[in-house]
This record gives structure tokens, C-alpha cells and sequence, in this order.
């Protein structure tokens, strides 16, 4: 389904193309959300919850630079390096003290970025369905200080079936 006016003036070829283009967007925004833990946010005023929003998007950003980077040094596309292997990798290296200063240690990781490649999953087909059922306990609708009170004072409620 397209907003396209007349079928005949569109290339059946470049819209397929486009529509498999779209599954890109699909993936960087998971990738935003869950591989970057942006699934709940924490922040309680709507101007923290923006800006927020907006360390993500420079995270993944920046992320993403890395990954174009080791794909130029190996002569790859970007896309074929894996996001959460950089995220990882990055966690790593930031972790245990690693720096970016000098172009030699920015090569090096770079280079084990570019280890990890994903593989061609053209025409893929995935069930749109929550595999993991969701945990059998009531939802949070008071702030998690009252809860704690209430739980304190009147004990845990009865487990539900």
C-alpha cells in the first residue's frame, strides 16, 4: 500500500527495494530502544525525558561513527558490522580503562569492531509475537514510595493465578 496516484508511474523493483530499505529503520530503532536500554526511561519532567532521549540518539550516533569508521579501515559496508558487538566492545574497552587517545589505540578498536559481521538475512521473516509471557504481578500505579508503605504496613498482597 502506497500513496502512489497511479500504479503504472512506479517501479515495481525500486518499490520493493524501498520497502526492504524500511526494515533498517525498524532494526535502528530497536537497536536505540533495547540494545541501548532506552526501553523505560528514567527520568520523571518532560524536559529530562527530552534531553534523555536526545543522550540516546547521540550514544547511538556516535556508535554508529565508530562503526563507519572500522568499515572504511576493513573496506566494508557499515551495515554489515554488528551494533551490539560495538556496544560491547565499547563497554569493554571504556571499562577496563581503555582510552581513544593516540590514532594507534583507535585503529586497534576499530579493527576488533570489525571482527564481528552480521550475516545477509535478505527476505527474512520474523512472527511478530512476545515470546516471554509477562511476570504474573499487578502494575505499579502508585509511586514506588506509597507502594513501599503500603507493603510495609499491610504486607505483600496475595499472589495472583
Amino acid at each position: 500500500m502506497t500513496t502512489f496516484l497511479c500504479a503504472n508511474e512506479v517501479d515495481k523493483a525500486a518499490l520493493k527495494a524501498l520497502y526492504k530499505s524500511r526494515w533498517h529503520v525498524e532494526l535502528d530503532l530497536r537497536n536505540i530502544k533495547t540494545t541501548l536500554g532506552m526501553e523505560h526511561l528514567s527520568c520523571q519532567t518532560p524536559a529530562m525525558v527530552e534531553k534523555e532521549i536526545w543522550v540516546y540518539v547521540l550514544a547511538y550516533n556516535v556508535i554508529r561513527l565508530m562503526m563507519a569508521d572500522a568499515a572504511r579501515l576493513k573496506n566494508l559496508l557499515p551495515r554489515q558490522l554488528s551494533f551490539k558487538h560495538t556496544v560491547q566492545l565499547w563497554t569493554a574497552w571504556h571499562g577496563r580503562g581503555g582510552d581513544l587517545e593516540g590514532r594507534e589505540k583507535y585503529c586497534q578498536l576499530l579493527t576488533l569492531i570489525a571482527q564481528k559481521r552480521v550475516g545477509n538475512r535478505a527476505n527474512r521473516i520474523e512472527p511478530r509475537a512476545v515470546k516471554r509471557r509477562p511476570k504474573p504481578y499487578p502494575r505499579l500505579t502508585v509511586p514506588r514510595a506509597n507502594a513501599r508503605k503500603n507493603i510495609a504496613k499491610y504486607g505483600h498482597p496475595e499472589k495472583l493465578k
